[in-house]
């Protein structure tokens, strides 16, 4: 092969590389991203399904205690309020997955609701018919069990996010993550206004 011939070619294989290698890297950051983005979704859509559920125990909770608390209106009409926020956004959530608003206040109304219900079992203590109750204990065992699937989905979420993120911050797929327009996703966070636990007199 003559040497100008072995220059076009080593040239052509130059310009080759200089722009196949960047691409096959965007296409493997690409993947890995929209990857551990479908993960943090799937997480979330746990947290929805064990948030419908509480959601949907409430009525029933609200109905066995309603007759006994005659004196605790306030709080059961308030729970009903928070469980009326809370199916609002997950509405608005099926919507707008990605909105990190929607998200903020489907966790700040999961707050509220935890908070309201934790109130509620205080008051549920002053009434020993309630505590007897068989309907009643079995909706707080119910309640209990899916609090704790909510905790677990919320850690699962939080964690698949964490990846997420620190994904498309790091250097060198932070480059690439901003070319192709990945943006952080938001955390489920309760507000601090919403970890204040009930205070229980006896």
């Amino acid at each position: 092969m003559p040497a100008y011939s072995l220059r076009v070619f080593y040239v052509i294989v130059a310009v080759v590389l200089v722009f196949l290698i960047p691409g096959l890297w965007v296409i493997v950051v690409y993947n890995s991203l929209v990857r551990r983005r479908i993960r943090a979704e799937n997480s979330f859509s746990q947290i929805d399904v064990q948030l419908k559920r509480r959601c949907d125990l409430i009525p029933n909770l609200v109905e066995a205690v309603k007759g006994y608390m005659t004196h605790e209106r306030e709080t059961l009409n308030a729970v009903v309020t928070a469980r009326a926020s809370a199916l609002s956004g997950l509405s608005a959530l099926r919507a707008s997955p990605r909105d990190a608003a929607v998200i903020r206040a489907i966790a700040g109304a999961s707050g509220s609701i935890d908070q309201l219900l934790s109130r509620l079992m205080v008051s549920i203590e002053k009434y020993p018919d309630l505590k007897a109750s068989v309907t009643v204990l079995a909706l707080q065992e119910e309640l209990v069990s899916t609090e704790n699937r909510i905790a677990f989905a919320r850690q699962a979420y939080n964690d698949s996010v964490m990846t997420f993120n620190t994904s498309i911050a790091v250097f060198p797929s932070n480059l690439a993550a901003g070319i192709l327009g990945f943006i952080e996703l938001q955390l489920f966070e309760a507000d601090d206004a919403d970890r204040v636990l009930p205070e229980v007199k006896f």
